[in-house]
């Protein structure tokens, strides 16, 4: 089984950059910044602070250059970033050498309870989708998210035909047949599941023409609100 596919089965940063996880997104944009090379992320900008982790130039799955929300940045060459993985919503401090600016205009929010997912373009909603959340013994994290990467998933994947895969992961499964158990947003190829419903693993899942739809358009760096 790929790890694409182990994602998708079982597949907070509470701070500003999106707004409280409560709140409808009023930015227009997101800024973010594409990671040109791998190097280790610090508590403060500093080379002497702590380290939290490695941030990498490249995405584990597929392989294209790592893009992280902007949180802010120093005159003295420092950006601070949203990081992907446990704890969820963490961040540190990286050179900004080594990073070019970007941006995105898009942003999405779940609302668990309600069981919707909906994109919101330079800060209104567009489009709105029921999906499935996770059960109650595998809940969904709730927190501010981001999309780490795109994964196109073959006939045979399970939660194909498309996953994004978040930088959230589960808070109940700390790996999922072989892989870190990641949460992402997915088809329901060869897994199913009504949407309103409360069936996952922890990832939300949408039907086809839904996650195409969202494929087409948000990409890496995207934030993802996950409300209660």
């Amino acid at each position: 089984m790929s790890r694409a596919v182990r994602l998708c089965i079982c597949i907070g940063l509470t701070s500003s950059w999106v707004g409280a996880a409560s709140a409808a997104p009023t930015q227009t944009t997101q800024r973010l910044v594409t990671v040109l090379t791998t190097q280790t992320a610090r508590v403060a900008p500093n080379a002497a602070a702590r380290a939290v982790g490695t941030v990498s130039a490249r995405t584990p799955i597929t392989g294209v250059h790592s893009v992280l929300p902007l949180l802010g940045k120093t005159s003295s060459g420092w950006v601070h970033v949203a990081l992907p993985g446990r704890p969820n919503g963490h961040s540190g401090w990286i050179h900004a050498s080594s990073t070019k600016p970007a941006q995105t205009v898009w942003r999405l929010s779940v609302d668990l309870s309600l069981r919707r997912l909906t994109v919101f373009e330079l800060g209104r909603p567009v489009r709105t989708f029921r999906v499935v959340v996770g059960k109650p013994s595998t809940p969904t994290p709730t927190g501010s998210f981001f999309v780490e990467e795109a994964v196109r998933l073959g006939p045979t994947g399970v939660g194909g035909p498309y996953a994004l895969a978040l930088s959230a992961r589960s808070n109940v499964l700390q790996e999922f047949d072989g892989g870190p158990g990641q949460i992402a947003i997915h088809g329901r190829d060869n897994i199913g599941g009504t949407p309103g419903t409360a069936a996952s693993h922890g990832c939300v899942r949408l039907v086809d023409a839904a996650i195409e739809w969202l494929v087409g358009r948000v990409g890496a760096g995207t934030p993802v609100a996950i409300t209660p």
